[in-house]
């Protein structure tokens, strides 16, 4: 029998969307029976089923260039035996589609002595808001606020010469069933706001950019002091742009600046601290749990228990309770990050970070909110220890190897420091480096730790999530910086 549950609860909402909808042809005891038959040979495996409305505005000089509206609504059936994973998923969300699904997943498991992997444990966490962002403001009042945005921003400077504009935002309901016929619902809201200004000034033009979103409603991003200050923060760096140099090429110190640097830290070191990289010993961190790995003070965490961010989920898409995982202590390898399979296979816990892009993805080991612990020193004091080097407040694209660990990432904001002070703005400095040599460079900690506005989103095997990344200001004491200076 179906178990009844309170009408408020996301497994309730879960159970309306999938399986009491309008024309549902799939009903709960159905979708249970399948699974347990489908796994019941495997070690471990989950059906996955999925329900997001989500939309993007966009604005142009005045404009609405775009405005999309989609839904979309799917199952995806994973059977796991040993390190096979048999997965198939289907947009149409019935007993006959999971009948095929079933069928073909339990090929994976032909003539496996499957033992069945514990379920995970349940929580009562709720780290955000079950409400719809998309229906919590009107469309039209969201289209307003986006001419608004136009309208201060040019009024602010003259030399303002185009502004671009959007919000987004996303409500994603999921519900996890497993072979023993527990259930696991989560309602996630997600909403953003980027603002980009093109600034001109005797024939010159450059251009700034801010962005800020989590997992709640519109209202947090859309109020007035919100957006304006998003206006204005993305004209600052325009202006700053305008004034910048060439910047000198060669190794220098560094300093980074708090909060979305931390990106650097989410690429060259995170994505290498992932179980299934270090399984099969293609990390560059491979084989060296228990070792010193960076300088004393360095304490590096992986959070998705933190309410209201943006990479924060009260449960993974495997259904583990996500964790606050220290991935490296005052130096020292202490954890990776686990999905299911990968935590069985290394003999360790599973961490809450299973994630998939959606229903048409299995999960796999992926970060949440990566984060650098502040240290004892004051971020003047970082700057004035510095004759000649960098400030590099704010990050671009990048790209980084794996298993050798090397990167390269763009400044897309960056001052020289001479003698001990901040000067000129700098234009294309590229950081040229490598994640574990990086780590035993920190020379200096600050004390402002400080987390991401809300902007990122995480690319790994052609899925993207989304994520938070944090940091105080770092001193490195030698970095290869690429310039543009002749």
């Amino acid at each position: 029998m179906a178990d009844a549950t309170p009408l408020d609860t996301p497994l309730a909402v879960t159970d309306r969307l999938f399986f009491a909808r309008e024309g549902a042809t799939l009903d709960q005891d159905s979708a249970a029976r399948l699974t347990h038959s489908a796994l019941a040979a495997s070690d471990d495996g989950e059906l996955f089923l999925e329900y997001q409305e989500s939309e993007t505005i966009s604005l142009d000089d005045g404009h609405i260039r775009s405005a999309g509206f989609d839904t979309t609504l799917g199952f995806g059936l994973r059977a796991v035996a040993g390190e096979a994973t048999g997965y198939a998923h289907s947009g149409e969300l019935s007993e006959a589609a999971l009948k095929r699904a079933a069928a073909t997943v339990g090929a994976v498991a032909a003539g496996h002595a499957g033992a069945e992997a514990e379920s995970p444990r349940s929580t009562n966490a709720r780290l955000y808001s079950d409400a719809n962002p998309l229906t919590g403001m009107a469309f039209g009042k969201r289209t307003a606020l986006l001419a608004e945005i136009d309208t201060y921003a040019r009024g602010r400077d003259s030399r303002v010469k185009q502004v671009m504009a959007s919000v987004a935002g996303a409500w994603q309901a999921v519900q996890i069933i497993r072979v023993d016929g527990q259930r696991v619902a989560d309602l996630r809201p997600l909403v953003r706001l980027n603002v980009s200004i093109v600034v001109e000034q005797d024939g010159r033009r450059e251009t700034g950019s801010f962005g800020c979103g989590g997992r709640f409603g519109y209202e947090h991003i859309l109020g007035e002091s919100h957006w304006r200050g998003a206006v204005d923060e993305a004209l600052r760096q325009a202006l700053v742009n305008l004034d910048s140099r060439p910047a000198p090429a060669g190794e220098m110190e560094v300093v980074l600046g708090p909060g979305w640097p931390g990106i650097l830290l989410h690429e060259a070191i995170g994505h290498g601290l992932e179980g299934d990289f270090n399984r099969k010993k293609t990390s560059a961190f491979s084989g060296l749990l228990g070792q010193r790995i960076a300088v004393p003070g360095v304490t590096v965490v992986d959070d998705g228990t933190i309410p209201d961010r943006r990479g924060s989920l009260t449960v993974d898409d495997e259904g583990t309770p996500t964790s606050r995982t220290v991935l490296i202590e005052d130096g020292v390898l202490r954890e990776f990050l686990q999905d299911r399979l990968n935590a069985r296979l290394m003999g360790v816990r599973a961490t809450g970070n299973g994630r998939r892009q959606s229903y048409a993805y299995a999960p796999m080991p992926r970060m949440t909110n990566t984060v650098m612990l502040g240290g004892p020193h004051d971020p003047g004091e970082m700057i004035r220890s510095v004759k000649q080097g960098l400030y590099a407040v704010n990050f671009g694209g990048g790209q980084v190897d794996i298993t050798s660990g090397k990167f390269v990432f763009s400044a897309s904001e960056a001052y020289l420091i001479e003698g001990g002070r901040v000067t000129a703005p700098v234009k294309g400095a590229t950081l040229i480096g490598n994640g574990p040599d990086v780590l035993t460079r920190v020379a200096m900690i600050g004390n402002d730790m400080a987390l991401d506005p809300g902007i990122g989103t995480c690319g790994k095997n052609g899925q993207g999530v989304p994520v938070g990344v944090g940091q105080p200001t770092l001193k490195l004491s030698g970095l290869t910086i690429g310039g543009t200076a002749s």
